[in-house]
């Protein structure tokens, strides 16, 4: 019922506080049959479509969520991984320019190593985007020109990565 243009996403799967393999449950049939039954309050129930294509996101592996019954009935399942050097470049160089951000190729690698250097030496795909966005922020926040320095670069990652400052006591 919810569903936009028969496409219905649930992000971020595994992490709802219905349990994965409750939902999956209460999906198997209509995923099979192409049709649901709701009820309403008072105990009528009624038949509804449910012709649409469920997308799950999650970075929790599959089989700690569902077994392989539950699995079969999600017949597509693509596993989106971590990029190489020059992709994460690639990225940030379009990101750069979306946000009106000054592009230099120093930055590109600065921006690489200090992910890998908090991410445990992985890159995603979403960084580039994610810490221009944040250097965006911060130049509005702070009524200036967005500033593309090597302490500014290191002020977003660390603002991405939520790292606590030197010597703060964790509580």
């Amino acid at each position: 019922m919810k569903a936009n243009n028969g496409v219905f996403v649930v992000d971020d799967f595994g992490r709802q506080a219905m349990s994965p393999r409750e939902l999956l449950n209460r999906w198997m049939s209509p995923l099979d049959r192409r049709v649901d039954y709701l009820s309403l309050a008072y105990g009528t129930k009624f038949e509804i479509p449910f012709e649409l294509l469920v997308v799950f996101s999650t970075n929790l592996d599959p089989s700690d969520l569902a077994d392989e019954a539950l699995l079969r009935r999600i017949p597509n399942k693509v596993y989106v991984g971590d990029v190489d050097d020059h992709t994460f470049d690639l990225i940030f160089e379009r990101e750069s320019r979306q946000q009106s951000i000054p592009f230099h190729p120093d930055n590109a690698e600065l921006l690489r190593a200090l992910c890998k250097q908090n991410a445990n030496d992985s890159l995603r795909a979403c960084y580039p985007g994610d810490i221009c966005r944040i250097l965006h922020w911060i130049s509005e926040y702070e009524a200036q020109p967005i500033k593309a320095t090597k302490a500014e670069f290191e002020r977003a990652v660390k603002l991405y990565f939520a790292q606590s400052p030197r010597g703060a006591q964790k509580i």
